[in-house]
């Protein structure tokens, strides 16, 4: 019986087992092109697992981790059940550009142009001096300086598209110590991305400045037309509106669009993909009203985190040196504490001695701080990339660096949810607000909505079926009506109606009290 299936499970898993990633799957006539596809099933597996096993350790360990680990063991340096080969680099890519797309979109610009953003601007110039400083005295001054400029890079990023959902999940997000974390990851993100662009580029680098230059402009240029777009067009603010919710989506369909564009952009100017997705992720939330960030964030979370990004990491993990790793152990400590003391430390002491008004009042928070903004590794994975595709590091040098940026998404934002719950938020407890406040609050939100402008997604009121209550969406509905356009079976609606039920019936009792004493006072007078 089981003679049967012996190609299929009996085989040896080094040479034509059924599920390798060599493509002589089941037969040594099946095409090469069916590797690619159990590739995909291991990431997949993969992908699926790791949230599973996250939430297992009460997500004390990020799936990400557990992605990379995985993708090393599936990968062609263990147990070679998964290979990057066929169209595995380009989707590698992709979501590569969505994790930098979201973490663009999650930016407020208009937080690094205030003095807690200058401050971290400069923290950041501080961490990447002394990253190449640290390198270059450990080689002796042996390597080039774009090598150590990798180096720098990577010592000095922070990975804000990881650390997002590890603040929401240690109640850090909206906190002083999570906005703070925001501003410190907007700059650890976006100021490597023009290092890469600059300073690793084949070319001189006033040519790379002018051609740098040239696709900002050509940036503002994409940006402006969908704002041109929407201002002249008649009726498309509309149907984008009305196409958002449906099998249309065009709100995604447009990320995607300004996502391709800029990647073209910048595989043109010869440029890094990073800065092209980024780029996009900081447009998308220009033609984003205020009011709509948050459902455009969680639809982008959905696409992404589906598949694209976790099967980038599970491809990174895949590329991991495992013998240069366990060859190096203490190169491997070096490296994290080499993160920490240039990333970490230097955040640690601009809070302390400086006024950055960032708000942190405790030592506990500023420490949580350093080690949130030391936690890097999106930034890692690209630059060894570029780096060892241009000769400027070792496979050996960068897979300590990987492993070590895992090592960092791992131990410091546990450690600083260890010290979190040690010593507190340090913000006083609030109570939640009453039904009254929520309302209050709803009823002022919607009508600053209405003072402002529309901006990608307009206005659009749900109409109700006659003899129905109307449902709404509600995704849409509070951020897209206002007290004055309340339909009939919202709440305002219903308040409203409901008020002036009151109000009538109050004033019919009052018309009645005041018809009967003037009936006695003419009554008594008579008499």
């Amino acid at each position: 019986m089981f003679s049967t299936f012996s190609p299929l499970f009996l085989t040896d898993w080094g040479t034509s087992g059924a599920l390798l990633a060599s493509g002589t799957t089941l037969s040594d006539g099946s095409s090469h092109d069916s590797g690619q596809f159990v590739s995909i099933f291991w990431i997949t597996l993969v992908a699926l697992l790791s949230p599973i096993l996250s939430r297992l350790t009460g997500k004390k360990i990020p799936d990400v981790v557990f992605l990379l680990i995985f993708g090393l063991l599936i990968g062609p340096n263990m147990l070679n059940l998964a290979s990057s080969e066929g169209g595995i680099p380009l989707l590698k890519e992709l979501g590569l550009g969505m994790l930098f797309l979201i973490a663009g979109f999650e930016i407020n610009v208009s937080s690094l142009r205030s003095r807690q953003g200058y401050s971290a601007i400069a923290t950041w110039v501080v961490c990447f001096a002394l990253g190449m400083a640290g390198a270059a005295v450990i080689t002796s001054f042996s390597h080039e300086l774009n090598t150590y400029i990798a180096v720098g890079v990577a010592l000095s990023s922070t990975a804000l598209g990881t650390l997002l959902p590890m603040l929401k999940s240690h109640g850090a997000a909206g906190t002083p110590v999570g906005n703070a974390v925001l501003v410190h990851g907007a700059v650890g993100e976006l100021l490597p991305i023009f290092a890469i662009s600059l300073l690793l580029s084949s070319r001189s680098p006033g040519m790379a400045f002018v051609v740098l230059l040239a696709f900002m402009v050509v940036a503002v240029i994409v940006a402006l037309i969908p704002h041109r777009l929407f201002a002249h067009v008649p009726g498309l603010r509309q149907i984008m509106a009305a196409e958002a919710n449906t099998t249309g989506q065009t709100v995604l369909r447009l990320a995607m669009f300004l996502l391709a564009t800029l990647i073209m952009c910048t595989a043109l100017f010869d440029l890094d993909a990073v800065l092209g997705a980024f780029a996009a992720g900081l447009i998308l939330r220009t033609l984003t009203p205020p009011a709509a960030l948050h459902m455009i964030t969680h639809r982008l979370e959905v696409v992404g985190f589906t598949f694209m990004i976790p099967l980038f990491f599970v491809v990174s993990g895949m590329g991991i040196d495992v013998s240069a790793v366990v060859a190096n152990p203490l190169g491997l400590l070096a490296v994290v504490v080499g993160i920490l003391l240039c990333r970490g430390v230097p955040v640690l002491l601009a809070e302390h001695f400086f006024d950055t008004r960032s708000g942190l009042a405790t030592r506990a928070q500023k420490v949580q701080l350093a080690l949130y903004s030391a936690a890097g590794l999106p930034i890692i994975v690209a630059v060894t990339e570029v780096a060892t595709s241009s000769g400027l590091l070792e496979k050996s040098t960068a897979s300590l660096l990987v492993a070590g940026g895992a090592l960092t998404v791992l131990l410091f934002p546990l450690w600083a949810l260890g010290i979190r719950q040690a010593f507190g938020s340090g913000q006083p407890a609030q109570q939640a607000p009453s039904r009254k406040e929520q309302m209050n609050a709803l009823k002022a939100q919607r009508n600053a909505q209405t003072k402002l402008a529309t901006g990608m997604i307009p206005v659009v009121r749900l109409k109700s079926q006659p003899g129905s209550e109307p449902q709404l969406d509600s995704e849409t509905q509070p951020d897209s009506e206002s007290p004055a356009d309340a339909q009939p079976g919202s709440a305002e609606a219903t308040g409203a109606s409901a008020g002036s039920s009151v109000a009538s019936r109050a004033a019919s009792r009052a018309g009645a009290k005041k018809r009967k004493g003037s009936a006695e006072n003419t009554g008594s007078a008579e008499i």
